[in-house]
């Protein structure tokens, strides 16, 4: 379950982190420092208690998934040390060696199956704790921007060579933390992984329409033709 935890954690942020600054101010940046908005997420309050939470209140679907994991793995082992035996055979027999591959594979495949089957409510609920956070990062992200006057902030990995002291991964969390102290694991009926940040870029979108569209109403529209 730590290893979900920290794969979801590395995803957190992804979607929802857009540029915040244009190309000519990119290029007159005065003040540049650089944060890693993935960790600013899994080190958050918010992620980090809802963690625990997750593992409390979904604990008999981890146990369950844990527990059939091992032996689904029991049985997969069996066929592919069948698999192997008749990989080692001298001459070959190769309808028997195609059949051992397709019985592993198959196995393979519906364990898969069966431990994500399992394993939906907690990957559910992980997903809407991620989206939670995401819908809010750029918020924390241009907050700590202003209280470290940055005016560009970059990824670690944009860069070859830095100063620990532009790192302001820390700031991120404060604010993340200030911003947005505690999310919810129970997703409302019919929510789907991603949905939040959608509906918020779709918002922006809207809005960024409605306001190219009142310009010309502002500036009193196209000024009447004399003769």
């Amino acid at each position: 379950m730590k290893k979900i935890f920290a794969a979801s954690a590395l995803a957190i942020a992804a979607l929802s982190v857009s540029p915040l600054l244009s190309a000519p101010a990119v290029a007159q940046a005065k003040s540049v420092a650089l944060a890693d908005v993935r960790v600013a997420a899994s080190r958050s309050n918010a992620f980090t208690v809802a963690s625990q939470q997750i593992q409390t209140t979904y604990k008999a679907q981890i146990d369950q998934q844990e527990t059939r994991g091992q032996t689904l793995q029991a049985e997969l082992n069996v066929l592919v040390a069948k698999y192997n035996e008749e990989a080692k055979k001298t001459p070959q027999n190769q309808a028997a060696l195609q059949a051992a591959a397709k019985a592993v594979q198959d196995k393979r495949q519906s364990a898969s199956a069966e431990l994500s089957k399992i394993g939906e409510p907690v990957d559910l609920a992980i997903a809407y704790v991620e989206d939670q956070i995401s819908v809010r990062m750029n918020e924390a992200i241009r907050a700590a921007m202003t209280a470290k006057k940055v005016d560009l902030l970059l990824q670690p990995d944009a860069v070859l060579a830095r100063d620990p002291s532009t790192d302001i991964t820390d700031a991120v969390v404060t604010e993340l933390n200030r911003i947005l102290p505690n999310v919810s694991i129970t997703p409302p009926a019919g929510y789907k992984p991603g949905q939040l940040v959608q509906e918020k870029n779709q918002q922006a979108m809207d809005q960024a329409r409605a306001a190219a569209a009142a310009q010309p109403a502002a500036s009193g529209g196209t000024p009447p033709v004399t003769r």
